[in-house]
């Protein structure tokens, strides 16, 4: 979990992914007001007074309309369900805040600046932990639930996103979600083609890199052989890499279905063997019986004991110990 952790905060200390991030995911009016020219990453390093730090943590802040108010966002990535995903996000979001008071970023007076916090969610089970820590907290009667704290945090669960809707956006985090959550070869090599149409301006060349190295040490130890792990260092060697892949992923996936063809066909040449061979037993049982208890079997009845089933011919053959001529056996 650590590289993959690390891997996606390497993607997002790259401000092109959070303004894909706000304006893909975050479908809300506010984003429209966002000057997307003024993202700066934050320092995360405050420290919390039991000594641990947060120098993990991906914080951006952002000009918000004419008064250049400030958002901070703050990213957490899980890929399993935390139920106490609120408290986390409420203690972290406090350290934020003591932090800004702390070093003076904010003055006496002022008014705190409002915090996005984003949980990146990869993980394959329904994320089921409560996104406000008000949920969390009991309910009491007589006034003191107006006590109780309020905040949410926005999830993006990966999962729960269509392709065919990721794909429309032509937004690198919806990119980075179809990679996570593609199968197949020839859909990664889809995903990654795109991205190197996206990221081939100049200036690009370090969210490039940081792609090759989610593509190194998330994607690919994750779907193929680990002995079969080449070093990648452009992008565009992770296009040929997956070119190869899907080349030998059809020629594969032709030989599995001429082998089950293959096979199909000989079960099923057995099974009509089988069929055949019980029904020239059952023939030449009846063909006995008769012949014992009658004589020579007339021409038009071997034509009728030729052309009936199994089924049928052990039905004649019951018949034949009881019955007083051949017509009998045959229901006439």
């Amino acid at each position: 979990m650590a590289e993959h952790d690390n891997a996606y905060k390497f993607l997002f200390s790259h401000a092109r992914m959070v303004e894909d991030l706000l304006k893909g995911f975050v479908r809300e009016e506010w984003v429209d007001h966002l000057d997307f020219s003024t993202l700066e990453k934050v320092n995360g390093s405050y420290v919390s007074d039991d000594l641990r730090g947060r120098e993990d943590d991906v914080i951006w802040r952002v000009r918000w309309g004419r008064d250049w108010l400030y958002v901070y966002l703050l990213l957490e990535f899980q890929s399993s369900v935390d139920h106490w995903m609120a408290v986390r996000i409420m203690t972290y979001v406090g350290l934020l805040y003591q932090d800004l008071v702390r070093t003076g970023q904010v003055s006496s007076g002022d008014r705190l600046p409002p915090v996005l916090p984003v949980v990146l969610y990869n993980g394959e089970s329904t994320w089921t932990a409560a996104t406000d820590i008000n949920l969390l907290v009991q309910d009491v009667p007589g006034g003191l639930g107006h006590y109780r704290p309020h905040l949410r945090y926005l999830l993006l669960a990966e999962r729960d996103f269509r392709d065919a809707d990721l794909q429309s956006l032509n937004n690198l985090v919806a990119a980075l979600f179809r990679l996570e959550n593609s199968r197949e070869p020839e859909q990664l090599l889809q995903v990654v083609t795109s991205l190197l149409q996206w990221l081939g301006a100049p200036g690009q060349d370090s969210l490039r890199r940081a792609f090759t190295v989610w593509f190194s040490r998330v994607l690919f130890p994750a779907r193929f052989e680990a002995t079969d792990q080449p070093v990648l260092e452009e992008l565009d060697e992770v296009q040929t890499m997956l070119a190869e892949r899907v080349k030998e992923w059809n020629r594969q996936s032709m030989e599995r279905g001429l082998q089950k063809g293959l096979q199909k066909g000989l079960q099923k040449g057995l099974q009509q063997g089988l069929q055949q061979g019980q029904r020239r037993s059952a023939r030449r049982i009846l063909v006995r019986l008769m012949e014992k208890k009658f004589g020579p079997i007339p021409d038009e009845l071997a034509e009728r004991i030729d052309q009936a089933d199994e089924e049928q011919l052990v039905l004649w053959s019951e018949r034949v110990l009881t019955a007083e001529t051949p017509g009998e056996v045959f229901g006439n």
